[in-house]
């Protein structure tokens, strides 16, 4: 799903990130006839000690896509009052484009080719909904930009109490994407290692965190998603106070915290730009539509021929293969009657 970009690396730059594995430290096996009643020691089968599925999905909605992602159940509480607003609902209808019979819009964005800026803005959006509905103030120093800035300017005293608005996080995000060639792809990506991050180190993203958590977000998702990867150094030239060294630890830290864990299966990559998707529509941030062209139509016609073209050849293939199982079962019977 994902696109090639084109960035400038140098041969001095930072190395490029290793995956590595972590090794499980293996468990000692106490049998029944080991244990004694007075120590009241037991250990516990392994199907015990896994949590059941419906817990393991509600824990780690970056991990399963049946799960519902955090973002979307952090903004229904300011959803359910814009919608309460008919002022909110009547600019929806004004602001909305429909299709008639000279003019059809369409929306070219894709669960594979996502629009970048709307994307980016979705996910500001996703961010600004887990700073102000957070639950508490749990953080590590790793993140907090009193101790780790990200610039030379003094840090106001209000850092940890005043939450970013909407469009500061958007312009956050939006200078690293532009900067960076970073694509929309990579914007979801950033969203679930965020969450993920929440998720397994027990945290929240709040105001004296959420841009170093962001950018080891970009970060990492930059270089798992990317074939070409923008490297440590080069993020120090768009951050031009922030040091390698820095870099490095909040990677390494990063990664520790999500226990290595870097896959994002496709569906869960499907539901992050959904959900995505709804959160625009609920806060009026609808994906752009375009009038169909000539050539997108010609396009998309070309895409329909294909796919009718495919399912066609893999219906006569499955016919063929019922036939020559029918014929297999016809064969074995008249050798049953003949013997």
């Amino acid at each position: 799903m994902g696109g090639s970009v084109s960035c400038c690396i140098s041969p001095r730059e930072s190395p490029k990130i290793h995956r590595r594995e972590v090794e499980l430290e293996e468990c000692p096996i106490t049998t029944t006839e080991d244990v004694s009643e007075d120590t009241g020691t037991y250990l516990q089968h392994i199907s015990d000690r896994e949590l059941p599925d419906e817990l393991a999905q509600e824990a780690n909605p970056s991990d399963h896509p049946r799960a519902s992602t955090l973002f979307l159940n952090k903004s229904q509480t300011d959803v359910r009052e814009k919608r309460k607003s008919n002022y909110m609902n009547h600019v929806r209808l004004l602001t909305k484009k429909f299709s008639s019979c000279s003019t059809i819009f369409i929306d070219d964005s894709t669960v594979s080719q996502p629009n970048l800026k709307s994307t980016i803005k979705c996910v500001a959006l996703a961010i600004y909904y887990h700073i102000k509905n957070r639950d508490s103030n749990r953080s590590l120093d790793i993140f907090d930009e009193k101790k780790h800035p990200l610039s030379r300017e003094k840090v106001p005293d209000d850092y940890s109490v005043v939450d970013p608005e909407h469009k500061l996080i958007y312009r956050f995000i939006r200078t690293l994407f532009s900067s960076a060639q970073l694509t929309a792809e990579c914007a979801i990506v950033t969203l679930v290692y965020l969450e993920r991050l929440l998720t397994y180190a027990e945290m929240d993203i709040c105001p004296c965190n959420w841009k170093r958590i962001v950018l080891g977000a970009i970060l990492l998702a930059s270089k798992v998603w990317d074939d070409q990867a923008v490297w440590n150094v080069d993020y120090c030239q768009i951050l031009k106070d922030i040091s390698v060294e820095d870099m490095n630890e909040m990677e390494r830290h990063f990664l520790e915290l999500l226990q290595f864990n870097i896959n994002v299966p496709a569906s869960v990559y499907a539901k992050y730009y959904f959900d995505l998707r709804s959160l625009a529509d609920d806060n009026n941030l609808s994906f752009p539509l375009e009038p169909l062209s000539n050539k997108r139509a010609q396009k998309l016609e070309a895409i329909s021929r294909l796919c009718e073209d495919k399912y066609r050849d893999l219906g006569k293939s499955a016919m063929r293969r019922s036939v020559s199982a029918d014929n297999l079962v016809g064969v074995k019977n008249a050798q049953a009657v003949l013997s």
